[in-house]
């Protein structure tokens, strides 16, 4: 009797005289032997955990003539232990392989600004083109993320430069809306100051207006009162007279010169 033990989370493959038979399941196997049994058995342990795996230092050419030095975390699993033990000798060796194959590939089309702006373009893209591949030989691509990403020395403190130039700018951009917010503040509280202020003019004028308008009104009406009053009373005509005839005096310094006692007379009886 012959045992193998398969540990959690890993399957094994059953040789019998080097050709594969089948998959062993976790656990305790005994496999016996007759007397004559002269089969020779193995059993190959595969790994079915989520695993990664480091692709380093990756020199690749941009589309703009920038070299750089990438290097990618790819997180996989086994998804059919036979394929990836008989299709490629080694799997992780075959993922490495397509991976680095596919960054470079989708890399060298790909301008410096346009990788460094979106990363997880970089990272999706390697994912589904390696996946295709790895699926043939019984493995499945989880993930595949840009681990480092690194430059040139002379590209680098250009790099900073850019980056200490662009946040500057953002300061004096944020700079200048606060002041511009300030200014619109300020030219909003003026405006309705003066529109406060033509507004009180305007009522003030208004009010002058009907106050002038009040005043006609009455001196008009107190006209008519003493015209109807003259009318009834003539009297009060001849009177308006001698004090109309006294004012010019009074404003003149002369005495009216000939008025006859009559008249006098005449002020102060009806016609």
């Amino acid at each position: 009797m012959i045992n193998f033990r398969i540990r959690q989370s890993h399957v094994g493959l059953l040789y019998e005289d080097g050709r594969f038979v089948r998959i062993l399941p976790a656990g305790t196997h005994r496999l016996g032997r007759r007397i004559f049994d002269r089969i020779e058995r193995t059993v190959v342990p595969i790994d079915l955990r989520e695993r990664s795996l480091i692709i380093k230092g990756q020199e690749i050419l941009t589309a703009d003539k920038v070299a750089i030095r990438v290097s990618l975390l790819v997180y996989f699993r086994v998804t059919d232990p036979a394929a990836a033990a008989h299709n490629v000798a080694s799997y992780e060796q075959r993922i490495y392989e397509d991976v680095q194959l596919a960054a470079r590939r989708f890399l060298a089309n790909r301008d410096l600004d346009a990788i460094l702006s979106d990363r997880n373009e970089v990272s999706e893209a390697v994912r589904d083109t390696v996946q295709s591949a790895a699926a043939s030989y019984g493995v499945e691509i989880v993930r595949a993320d840009i681990k480092d990403l690194m430059f040139p020395g002379n590209l680098r403190e250009i790099m900073n430069k850019v980056l200490e130039t662009e946040r500057r700018a953002e300061a004096d951009l944020i700079s200048a809306r606060k002041e511009a917010e300030a200014t619109s503040i300020r030219v909003a509280a003026e405006n309705e100051a003066e529109l406060r202020q033509l507004q009180a003019e305007k009522e003030r004028v208004q009010l002058q207006s009907e106050m002038e308008q009040e005043r006609h009104e009455i001196a008009l009406a107190t006209m008519i009162a003493e015209a109807e009053a003259m009318e009834k009373h003539p009297a009060l005509m001849k009177l308006k007279k001698l004090e109309t005839m006294r004012h010019i005096a009074d404003e003149s310094g002369r005495f009216v010169i000939g008025l006859k006692a009559h008249d006098l007379t005449d002020a102060f009886t009806d016609d």
